[in-house]
C-alpha cells in the first residue's frame, strides 16, 4: 500500500449508526499513512431523482394527483439531497477534529461500486461500515453492496464496526494462499501496523507445510519490524477466529479476500463473509 500524496483515505457514509464510526477509523488511518480522506456519499438513482412518469396519460383529476405525487417525490430528493450534504458536513468536522488536516467531501449520484472504481486509483484504502442505512440492526447480514466491493475492488478495504477503538492488538488469518500472502505482504511495507502488536493465526489441521509456511510469513512481518506471534488452531477459521478475537482482546483483523469460487459462494457462503458476520471488531480484507 503505497501512499503518495494524490492517495488518499476513501470513506463511505451513507445515513446508517455506522456513519460516525466510518469517520473515526478513516482518521485513524489517515493519520498512520499520513493521507488526507475523500469522504463519499453516493445516493441511489430512486433516491435522488424524482420518478419519471411521463409515460403515463391521465386526465382530469388522475392528471392532478400524479402532479402532486411528482412534486413530493422532487421534495424527497432535495430532501436526501440535504441530509446527505449534512451528513458529509459532520463526518468533516469529526475528521477535522481528530487531526485530519487534508478533507474533501463528494456527494455523487448513482451506483456506489462504479463510483469507487472511477476512484479507485487515487485511492489508498478504502472505508465502509459493515451495514447500511437499511440494515443498521440486522445482525444476520451484511450490508449489501458490501459483499459486491470485497469482490471487484483491488485497494484494500476497511470494514469498520459499529464502535470505535484505536487498534492495538492485531490478529492476521493466514491459510497459505495468494491473498493471505499478500495480505502478509502489505501489512510487513505498511505504516498502518507500525508498533502494534501481531498474531499470525493459522486454522486448521496442522502439518509440516503449512507451520513452514506460518513461520515464513511471521518471519517476513518481523522483517517488517513488526512484533508478530504465531499460532496453529485445529478449529474451522469462521468459528475459531471470532474465538480468538473474544479472547485476546485483538481490535483488528486482517484477512485476504475470498477463497471460494463465485458460484460456491452464493451456494453456502465464504470463509471471509462468516468472519465478517461474526467477529466485532474492525475487519481490513486483501485482495
Amino acid at each position: 500500500m503505497a501512499e503518495t500524496p494524490e492517495h488518499s483515505v476513501l470513506a463511505c457514509i451513507d445515513g446508517s449508526i455506522y456513519a460516525q464510526s466510518v469517520a473515526d477509523h478513516a482518521a485513524w488511518a489517515a493519520g498512520r499513512l499520513s493521507a488526507g480522506v475523500r469522504l463519499l456519499q453516493v445516493l441511489g438513482r430512486r433516491e435522488s431523482s424524482s420518478s419519471d412518469r411521463s409515460g403515463r396519460i391521465v386526465a382530469g383529476a388522475r392528471r392532478q394527483l400524479l402532479e402532486q405525487l411528482s412534486e413530493l417525490d422532487h421534495a424527497r430528493a432535495k430532501l436526501l439531497q440535504s441530509q446527505a450534504r449534512l451528513d458529509l458536513s459532520d463526518a468533516e468536522v469529526r475528521l477535522r477534529d481528530a487531526g485530519v488536516e487534508r478533507v474533501d467531501k463528494l456527494l455523487r449520484q448513482g451506483d456506489l461500486l462504479e463510483t469507487l472504481q472511477a476512484l479507485e486509483d487515487e485511492t489508498s484504502l478504502i472505508v465502509i461500515g459493515k451495514r447500511g442505512a437499511a440494515a443498521d440492526f440486522a445482525t444476520g447480514h451484511l450490508g449489501s453492496n458490501l459483499e459486491r466491493i470485497l469482490r471487484a475492488m483491488h485497494r484494500p478495504v476497511l470494514i469498520a464496526a459499529r464502535g470505535y477503538g484505536a487498534p492495538s492488538r492485531v490478529v492476521i488469518a493466514f491459510d497459505g494462499r495468494a491473498s493471505a500472502i499478500n495480505a502478509v505482504d502489505e501489512v510487513a511495507r505498511s505504516a498502518l501496523f507500525q508498533g502494534l502488536a501481531i498474531t499470525l493465526v493459522q486454522c486448521g489441521t496442522p502439518d509440516q507445510a503449512s507451520a513452514t509456511r506460518l513461520a515464513a510469513a511471521a518471519e517476513q512481518l518481523a522483517g517488517g519490524g513488526l512484533k508478530t506471534e504465531q499460532r496453529i488452531e485445529s478449529g474451522p477459521p469462521e468459528t475459531t477466529l471470532p474465538a480468538i478475537v473474544e479472547e485476546t482482546g485483538t481490535d483488528l483483523v486482517v484477512m485476504g479476500a475470498y477463497g471460494h469460487s463465485r458460484l460456491r459462494t452464493l451456494m453456502i457462503g465464504s470463509t471471509t463473509t462468516q468472519v465478517i458476520r461474526d467477529c466485532k471488531v474492525p475487519i481490513l480484507v486483501y485482495r
